[in-house]
């Protein structure tokens, strides 16, 4: 009988400390060791890193990944006109593949048709873009100062290169050039900076 009493005393014994050790390790904070925090940091992920690395290539003033200021450092070197004639034709020229940008400045007060002194004139100054061949084209307008140009769609030759064999005719083409004047085409001007654009100011020629 005392067997069996000191038995069931130790096994009251091992369950009443048992449920004492739950209770204490319930309201214990868990804490890490500096060995396991060494170890979160070195498995933490890389694009932190390289987040960091962006903004810090910022903070010293380096450009960003992607960014498109190396492009535009390369048109430094060239005034804004020469800019904006290899824009305007990159934008509106027939023909990309030319040997020459030739640029002609059209004083105000100038014929449409140059080989006809009684033609309608330009009411502004204007620029002329062309290319050494007929079959480039040209793009006629004059610039706002403000990113947008007035394209005048004048052909390169009136007449088929040939006046206009009676009265009749002649007026009608006038009233077509009136009607180019009075009615020119507003554009604005992408702020391309790429190669294209550099190599078509190389190409420029002044007439």
């Amino acid at each position: 009988m005392k067997y069996i009493l000191r038995s069931l005393f130790f096994i009251a014994l091992l369950i009443l400390a048992g449920c004492t050790d739950k209770e204490e390790n319930r309201g214990e904070p868990v804490v890490s060791t500096e060995e396991e925090v060494t170890e979160s940091l070195a498995e933490a992920p890389e694009a932190e890193d390289e987040e960091e690395s962006l903004y810090s290539e910022e903070e010293h003033g380096e450009p960003l990944k992607n960014s498109n200021l190396n492009d535009k450092e390369t048109l430094l070197p060239y005034s804004s006109e020469q800019i904006e004639y290899a824009r305007v034709w990159r934008q509106f020229g027939p023909n990309q593949e030319i040997d020459e940008l030739i640029v002609h400045l059209i004083p105000a007060g100038t014929p449409l048709d140059p080989n006809d002194d009684a033609s309608v004139k330009y009411p502004e100054d204007v620029i002329q873009l062309t290319g050494t061949r007929l079959v480039d084209g040209s793009v006629t307008y004059s610039s706002n100062g403000n990113g947008t140009i007035n394209i005048y769609n004048v052909p390169l030759r009136w007449y088929g290169g040939m006046a206009p064999s009676d009265e009749l005719e002649k007026e009608k083409v006038y009233e077509e050039m009136k009607n180019i004047i009075t009615n020119p085409k507003l554009e604005s001007i992408e702020a391309d900076s790429g190669e294209e654009i550099i190599k078509l100011i190389e190409l420029q020629k002044g007439h």
